[in-house]
C-alpha cells in the first residue's frame, strides 16, 4: 500500500477540528509546494537525474535547507533503485513517506514534557519579535481548557511593554501572572513564580524570557541564571525549554535556533506564525539539522491556534490536494 493510501485512510476516516486547522495553516506551502511538484512531474515522466536536480531545487525553495534536501535526495535514489521506481507520479508518495520518517527520525517523543504528579515548568526562550508571549498565552489557554491549573511568569522584564503583553494574554487564558516591575531581575521574577506556582498547588508554570540584552553573551548568561534558579527550587526542572522560531523568517529561523541550541538545552522548538509562509519546509530543515524536535506550531492568529506538532498530520497537510486529486483520478 503507497503511503499517500495510508495517509488518505488515516484522516479520511479521522478528519478532526486539528488536521483542518494543520491543512488550513498549510495551505500557502501546499499551494505552492503541490502546484510545483504537479508541474515537475507533467514535465518528466520517468524517474532520471534531471529529474532530481529539478526535485533539489524545488525543496530548497520551500526553505527545506540544503544539507536536509542532499540527503534526502539520495534516500529518494536508492529507494527508486530499490523500488524500480520509474514513474514520477510513482515517487510522490515515496517523497511524502521519506519526509515523515525524516520527522519520526528519532524514537524520542515529540510530545511536551508533561509530569504526572507536581509542577511542570516550561521555559521560553527566543529573539524578539517571533511571537514568544503570544505562544505561551496560546499554551496556557490551551492547558486551562484541559483542565490544569497553569501560572504565568514575566521573566522578560527588559522589553518594553513586554509585562504588560503578557497580563493581557493571562487575563484571556485566566491564569495568574506573577510580575515585577520593569527592569527587575528576572531570575528574582522566576523565583518567586515558582513559590507562587507551588503554594496555588498549580500544575503548569511558564516563564517568559527576555529575547534582547546588550549582547548575546549577556542574554545567554542571564537564561542560565534563571534555568538555575529553576534548578534550584524544583530539581527536575525545567521540564521543556522551548525556543519559539518564526516560520516566515526561514533560514533566519535556522541560524538563531543554531545559536541558542549551543548556548542552552533547547528541548523543543515552537514554530510560530507558519500559516503566515509558503516555505513551510523549515520544519524539515530544523528537525534533520539540528536534531531538534518542533512541538509545537502556531498556525493561525485565534487563541486556539497552537497546536502540539505531529508529523503525520503535517506531511498530510502539505501533501492533502495532491492526494485528493490522485482519489478523483482513481474514481
Amino acid at each position: 500500500m503507497s503511503f499517500f493510501k495510508k495517509l488518505k485512510d488515516k484522516f479520511t476516516t479521522q478528519t478532526d477540528d486539528v488536521t483542518e486547522k494543520f491543512k488550513g495553516g498549510l495551505e500557502k506551502t501546499r499551494t505552492s509546494f503541490s502546484t510545483k511538484m504537479n508541474n515537475l512531474v507533467k514535465n518528466y515522466r520517468k524517474v532520471d537525474e534531471d529529474f532530481f536536480e529539478e526535485l533539489e531545487e524545488l525543496l530548497i525553495s520551500a526553505d527545506v535547507g540544503v544539507a536536509t534536501v542532499m540527503d534526502l535526495i539520495d534516500v529518494l535514489k536508492d529507494e527508486a533503485r530499490t523500488r524500480n521506481i520509474k514513474d514520477t507520479k510513482e515517487l510522490q508518495s515515496v517523497i511524502s513517506e521519506k519526509l515523515a520518517e525524516l520527522l519520526h527520525k528519532s524514537e524520542e517523543d515529540g510530545s511536551l514534557n508533561v509530569q504526572e504528579d507536581g509542577l511542570s515548568v516550561f521555559l521560553f526562550v527566543g529573539v524578539n519579535g517571533v511571537g514568544k508571549t503570544t505562544t505561551i498565552g496560546k499554551l496556557a489557554h490551551k492547558f486551562k481548557q484541559e483542565g490544569k491549573k497553569v501560572v504565568l511568569a514575566a521573566g522578560d522584564t527588559f522589553r518594553a511593554g513586554a509585562i504588560e503583553q503578557l497580563d493581557v494574554w493571562g487575563e484571556r487564558a485566566g491564569v495568574d501572572v506573577i510580575k515585577h516591575q520593569a527592569g527587575s531581575d528576572p531570575a528574582a521574577v522566576v523565583f518567586d513564580a515558582v513559590q507562587s506556582a507551588k503554594s496555588r498547588q498549580a500544575d503548569i508554570l511558564l516563564c517568559d524570557t527576555a529575547g534582547r540584552l546588550q549582547n548575546k553573551v549577556n542574554l545567554m548568561n542571564e537564561l542560565e541564571k534563571v534555568k538555575r534558579v529553576i534548578q534550584r527550587e524544583v530539581p527536575s526542572g525545567p521540564h521543556e525549554v522551548i525556543l519559539v522560531l518564526d516560520a516566515t523568517t526561514g533560514q533566519n529561523a535556522m541560524s538563531q535556533a543554531k545559536q541558542f541550541g549551543q548556548s542552552t538545552d533547547v528541548s523543543g522548538i515552537a514554530l510560530t506564525k507558519l500559516d503566515g509562509t509558503a516555505k513551510g519546509g523549515i520544519v524539515l530543515a530544523i528537525r534533520h539539522e539540528l536534531d531538534i524536535p518542533v512541538k509545537l506550531v502556531g498556525l493561525g492568529e485565534q487563541i486556539d491556534d497552537l497546536h502540539e506538532f505531529d508529523a503525520d498530520t503535517f506531511v498530510y497537510g502539505l501533501f492533502s490536494s495532491i492526494i485528493e486529486e490522485e482519489e478523483e483520478n482513481d474514481q
